[in-house]
């Protein structure tokens, strides 16, 4: 009997999988870098992961499928046009790949998301039991295609349909299994289920349900917002095959004077204490990213991939956590930890600096608003601006007073910590979101673009 087991990455809104191949055996399906829950299930269960598959090139986050391979001697397999410089199998379309005595995988070449891209049909006895559709169909919603370039936005939007169609011979009742997600910068908006069928979605997924390739294509490119930077290196980092490690490194302890000797040298700085920790007292020119499911994604889009980093954290926090995160998106230069954090800086008696948290009260001056532009158009407080926070260094803002917000306060302490190391010196933060605005004072939100 196959069982597929479900694992999820909120932060970076991907879907990854264990397959239970029913022989003592199982395979990954795009595995992330560090499969630590993958590996653990598997030795509960009794099972040796033999297969570890790859749907696409991915730009998300480093894959895990070469470690695996080299870890566990099991066998990577990916698309053969990926032109992987690590060993795998490749596949071709159609191709079939018997991963036990039961269990078959079929390649199916869908380009769309990616020129490279297949799904996999898992068929059980010749009875297919799953679709691993990776950033091809998901549930609501499909995968977006500007990822490779504006030049090829639209040709991959037709590849899109295209490739969807070539499910049609499947029944209803086959499982869908894809890779992206809720939370995830890789798809169109969808919905916030994992995983589906096909008839659901036949049923309910508008792009399913657009009469004509024209209008499906227009209708997709229309609902592209921005993507993180990091986007455009790792596919070239997966291709080539990343670093590997046997487990999270270790984050090194710094005392003061080493650690402000390395911030000199040209290290950021990157505090990841809670937000209001930060904006009451922290490092000048240090980074406010607060340690969380989706500090991987922030952290790879304004942090550029060569600095080294130092961070300054709280006893409490999780460095496994971190360092995961930070070399799931390619930050590989982790140089340490404060040994101390900001009391020990303090001890010392360097400078240090503060970020000014507000109430509504006391808002004033321009007011930037740092969500993504889909979050501010579904409701915002009157007469602010929208500069989403991946741009925020780059957008021409007056010289003060700014007053940064988001949904509750982290992102605008990072937009805050970003200008002020620019030398914008009045910048302040809004301690809520457009709903704590609209609470307190019974005025409605601008559904205004």
């Amino acid at each position: 009997m196959v069982r597929i087991h479900e694992f999820v990455d909120e932060g970076l809104g991907h879907s990854s999988y264990v397959i239970d191949l029913g022989d003592g055996t199982a395979a990954t399906i795009d595995p992330p870098r560090f499969p630590i829950a993958h590996e653990t299930l598997a030795a509960h269960a009794g099972l040796r992961i033999t297969w570890t598959i790859d749907t696409h090139s991915h730009a998300d986050y480093v894959t895990g499928s070469p470690g695996l391979a080299a870890r566990l001697g099991a066998t990577f397999v990916a698309p053969a046009a990926s032109h992987l410089a690590t060993p795998h199998t490749p596949m071709r379309d159609g191709g079939r790949l018997d991963l036990s005595a039961n269990v078959t995988l079929v390649a199916i070449r869908t380009p769309g998301h990616t020129p490279d891209h297949h799904a996999y049909l898992l068929e059980a006895d010749g009875v297919a039991v799953g679709l691993c559709t990776g950033g091809s169909l998901m549930v609501g919603t499909v995968g977006r295609t500007d990822l490779c370039g504006p030049d090829l936005t639209v040709p991959l939007a037709h590849e899109m349909y295209r490739s969807l169609h070539r499910f049609d011979y499947l029944s209803d009742d086959v499982v869908v299994y894809p890779t992206h997600g809720a939370g995830s910068f890789c798809s169109a908006p969808g919905a916030a289920e994992r995983v589906s069928t096909l008839g659901r979605e036949r049923a309910t997924n508008p792009f399913l349900r657009t009469s004509t390739e024209d209008a499906f294509v227009e209708r997709l490119v229309a609902g592209f917002g921005t993507f993180p930077t990091y986007f455009a290196r790792l596919p070239e980092v997966n291709r080539r095959g990343p670093r590997q490690y046997n487990a999270v490194p270790t984050l090194a302890l710094l005392g003061v004077d080493a650690f402000a000797r390395q911030s000199a040298a040209g290290a950021v700085v990157v505090d990841v204490r809670p937000f209001a920790q930060f904006g009451r007292d922290h490092i000048p020119g240090s980074l406010s990213n607060t340690l969380r499911p989706v500090f991987a994604g922030w952290a790879g889009w304004i942090i550029e991939p060569h600095r080294p980093l130092l961070f300054v954290l709280d006893p409490d926090q999780d460095r496994v956590d971190l360092v995961r995160q930070c070399l799931d998106v390619g930050h590989e230069h982790l140089v340490g930890e404060l040994d101390g954090g900001m009391a020990a800086w303090t001890a010392s008696g360097r400078p240090h600096a503060t970020i000014r948290m507000v109430d509504v009260d006391h808002l004033g001056g321009t007011i930037v608003d740092v969500r993504q532009t889909n979050e501010y158009t579904t409701g915002h407080i009157p007469g602010t601006v929208n500069v989403e926070l991946g741009a925020v260094t780059m957008a021409e803002l007056p010289a003060g007073p700014l007053t940064m917000m988001c949904g509750h306060g982290e992102r605008a302490m990072t937009a805050a910590s970003l200008l002020a190391a620019a030398g914008h010196l009045d910048v302040s933060v809004f301690d809520g979101g457009p709903d704590t605005w609209a609470t307190v004072t019974g005025q409605p939100l601008d559904a205004t673009p």
